[in-house]
């Protein structure tokens, strides 16, 4: 299984799962404000992402991304586009494809629901490098702050910009080696920012990245 396998990830609602609608309503736009089950959430959860992703969304595979305490509209999106091949990744696309809509809610609210466990910089020598691209950018060749977006902390900003923090060094650099690439196109912002990065400053601030608390 590797249901968020190639980028990626805080909120929690426990709520009826069909409210009420009014008669201007359409069975479909009920389900989609429907509040996420995260019972069910967790059911579908183990079985299809657990594997890759950790039991409690916190993946020990250093190429498999940290899903815990992801923002779930971030979840939701990446799952979205999964399926219909915005994002490309064949093996995610298959699990997507098993999914529905309401399997995508609870799933991606159960994840966000569990704590992220804190990660590591390892590279003493690029991270204050790392540090620096994140908090202020490279003015010099018009490359923003990865602050800007994803907060100093790299708490990110909810149905926006996903959470960071603790993030695996390796998973974050072939993320942006993809969007550098052209490999990965469901962010144009993204791949804009990438695009003026070499292969060490992507590494330095994938590091920085990991160790934000």
């Amino acid at each position: 299984m590797k249901l968020l396998a190639s980028l990626l990830t805080a909120a929690v609602l426990v709520a009826p799962a069909f409210p009420a609608f009014s008669a201007g309503d359409t069975p479909a736009a009920s389900q989609k404000a429907a509040k996420p089950d995260l019972v069910k959430g967790e059911a579908s959860y183990t079985a299809v992402c657990a594997a890759c992703h950790g039991a409690d969304g916190n993946s020990t595979v250093a190429a498999q991304p940290k899903l815990a305490q992801q923002h779930p509209e971030y979840l939701v999106k990446q799952l979205e586009e999964f399926k219909s091949g915005k994002r490309n990744d064949p093996v995610m696309k298959g699990f997507a494809s098993m999914l529905s809509d309401a399997d995508m809610k609870n799933i991606a609210y159960w994840a966000a629901s569990k704590p992220a466990k804190a990660g590591f910089a390892k590279d003493k020598d690029l991270v204050a490098l790392g540090e620096r691209i994140y908090r202020g950018g490279i003015q010099d060749r018009n490359i923003a702050a990865c602050a800007g977006c994803h907060s100093p902390n790299g708490s990110g900003i909810p149905a926006q910009y996903p959470r960071l923090s603790g993030q695996h060094a390796d998973y974050t650099v072939t993320q942006l080696v993809a969007f550098r690439d052209g490999k990965r196109g469901n962010s144009a912002q993204m791949a804009g920012v990438a695009a003026k990065m070499n292969d060490r400053e992507i590494k330095a601030v994938a590091d920085y990245i990991a160790g934000l608390r």
